[in-house]
């Protein structure tokens, strides 16, 4: 098997060994493919091993052997899935490996915005405690998260993940998903003092955070997107966090990353913006490869698994 991986960088800088897949055939990779040079370089692929790379006619229609694409990845936005049914090419992904990490990544930004621990931090190494007359220097307001409700959209593994998280706070737990909800969409909005994002990118998620949605918000709310960076339109979220309607913002995720330099959130005030790395602890990559590996190992033992369906 000629096993390609074109996007290696995304997965690992070296940390986590990919060295498992040797045992299954021969493996080339890449740090990062432009979609430009994808066609070259998986031309010779039976196997395609990928985090985001664009996965379409352009850039698969040379590979005339492939025969599966296994993604490090849960989303499979990247993939024209109406293009591999018709090629026969199947198509696995990678569930529940980063619910831990996600989860934690999202209280941490909760925690940041009301306990304000990166601003006392900066405070004291500025010398402000020991310029201080009292021993404990009230500068910025702090917050209990016990007794605030908080609203969380998606309730897969990630948002019951935080569900259980914001019960040990002490927390009112509002939700709302396609499967399971104990509140409508509205109404999770308007009463939340924190609402939380957990749902995939599909036709339907697609920016269904625009103006009109952050006006329905609770006023001061905070608002936090660790899923994908197309459920929210980041003009109006700039509108939000400008107009006041949000006391604050925390986002993992944006619409074109890298940021490019023009992103309407460059300078917002109260927003805290993390590059994409909530899912990427050490152990979570790690458990990521595995996941990946047994994903392959199934499909080559005839008995695929986390099999992506239209």
């Amino acid at each position: 098997m000629n096993i390609v991986i074109p996007d290696l960088k995304t997965v690992t800088n070296g940390d986590v060994s990919i060295d498992c897949f040797n045992s299954l055939g021969t493996v080339t990779s890449y740090p990062l493919s432009e979609k430009s040079v994808v066609s070259q370089r998986v031309k010779d692929a039976d196997i395609i091993l990928c985090n985001k790379t664009p996965m379409c006619k352009e850039t698969l229609d040379s590979a005339k052997n492939l025969r599966y694409i296994g993604l490090f990845a849960t989303g499979y936005n990247n993939i024209d899935l109406e293009y591999t049914k018709q090629r026969g090419i199947t198509v696995c992904n990678a569930a529940d490996y980063s619910t831990n990490a996600v989860a934690q990544h999202t209280f941490a930004l909760i925690l940041e915005h009301f306990s304000k621990v990166a601003q006392y931090n900066d405070f004291v190494q500025a010398g402000g405690w020991i310029k201080s007359d009292v021993f404990s220097p009230i500068v910025y307001p702090t917050e209990e998260l016990a007794g605030k409700t908080i609203g969380i959209i998606g309730m897969g593994s990630i948002g019951k993940k935080v569900a259980r998280l914001a019960y040990a706070f002490e927390m009112n737990v509002l939700y709302y998903s396609r499967s399971s909800s104990n509140t409508d969409f509205d109404t999770l909005v308007s009463s939340s003092d924190i609402v939380t994002v957990h749902c995939p990118l599909n036709a339907q998620s697609y920016h269904m955070f625009n103006k009109a949605m952050f006006d329905k918000f609770k006023r001061g709310a905070f608002f936090v997107n660790t899923s994908r960076g197309g459920t929210v339109d980041e003009y109006a979220l700039r509108y939000a966090l400008d107009s006041g309607i949000l006391s604050g913002a925390a986002v993992d995720v944006i619409d074109k990353e890298p940021m490019n330099e023009d992103c309407p959130l460059i300078g917002a005030e109260n927003l805290i913006v993390t590059p994409h790395t909530a899912w990427a602890a050490a152990q979570t990559r790690e458990r990521l490869v595995s996941i990946v590996y047994n994903n392959l190992k199934s499909f080559l033992d005839g008995k695929p698994v986390n099999v992506v369906e239209i």
